[in-house]
């Protein structure tokens, strides 16, 4: 590879070795297959502008983009224990550990409260890079509190989901939560208080099951992956060909399982506009 160096008199080739370095500027689109530059796919709130394809992303960019600036995080002293002293490939202590080291975060959800235009809401945004965005005691917990503070306070709810399902490592304590999380909207409801559930590319299992799917209003951005089983797990079972887009968030649209499908970039304004037609304008 000598063509690639140039050397100086008196300057050894490593010494004097410019390099450019691009790794990482660039990447390509899953939707349309462009070249996109990356930061001008952040500045586009990671949907590209050339098919609209919404790539995921991490929960303090959702955050970021629904709250009108700075926000109060609750219960981040909150973290996964291990019950079952569970080991697959690894011992489940060993996972959480290197989870939370990769993301920052204790678990797999993060309930923050800040205004959205103008008005208070509870923001609860899952991470899917923490261990698939699976629902243990942790999420359920925290959601409940969230829940609770809503209440107190008579400020709406947002939920937005990124989740595999239910945390396989915690067992049934992980199924409970979507019976405590259920029981806790119902009181959210009963007071009148509006719940709106935002579900991303995927919300499936055991998060589809209960809450992402009680919302006063449920929405998803464009090309979600929604659904309990798999499409793989169907057509094994059920031995037939699935529809094209079975399972997206159009599909579901259009057979009634959502009430609105919502670019991203339109998000905040879509929410901040239903929840003056729950509420009334502030």
């Amino acid at each position: 590879m000598a063509w690639f160096t140039r050397e100086k008199s008196g300057v050894s080739a490593d010494e004097g070795e410019k390099k450019v370095k691009t790794e990482g500027l660039w990447l390509k689109c899953d939707g349309c297959s462009q070249v996109i530059w990356r930061k001008g796919l952040e500045e586009q709130h990671n949907v590209c502008d050339k098919c609209g394809f919404h790539f995921k992303i991490e929960v303090a960019a959702r955050l970021k983009m629904l709250f009108d600036g700075e926000y109060e995080e609750f219960d981040q002293g909150l973290a996964s224990s291990d019950p079952l002293g569970f080991v697959d490939s690894r011992p489940y202590k060993e996972r959480l550990e290197s989870m939370k080291k990769a993301t920052g975060l204790p678990d797999a959800i993060v309930c923050a409260a800040g205004e959205l235009h103008r008005r208070r809401v509870q923001i609860c945004a899952m991470e899917l890079k923490f261990i698939g965005g699976s629902m243990g005691a942790v999420v359920g917990e925290k959601i409940t509190r969230a829940v609770e503070r809503c209440l107190a306070e008579k400020s709406p709810l947002i939920v937005i989901s990124a989740s595999g399902g239910a945390r396989m490592q915690e067992g049934a304590i992980s199924l409970m939560q979507m019976a405590k999380i259920s029981a806790a909207l119902m009181k959210l409801d009963e007071a009148g208080i509006p719940f709106i559930s935002v579900l991303t590319d995927p919300t499936t299992g055991g998060v589809t099951a209960s809450f992402a799917m009680l919302g006063d209003l449920n929405i998803a951005e464009p090309g979600a992956l929604i659904g309990f089983a798999g499409p793989r797990v169907i057509e094994q079972t059920i031995r037939q060909k699935l529809p094209d887009g079975f399972q997206r968030s159009e599909f579901l649209l259009e057979h009634g399982f959502l009430d609105a499908v919502v670019p991203r970039r339109e998000m905040k304004d879509y929410i901040g506009a239903a929840f003056d037609f729950f509420c009334g304008k502030g």
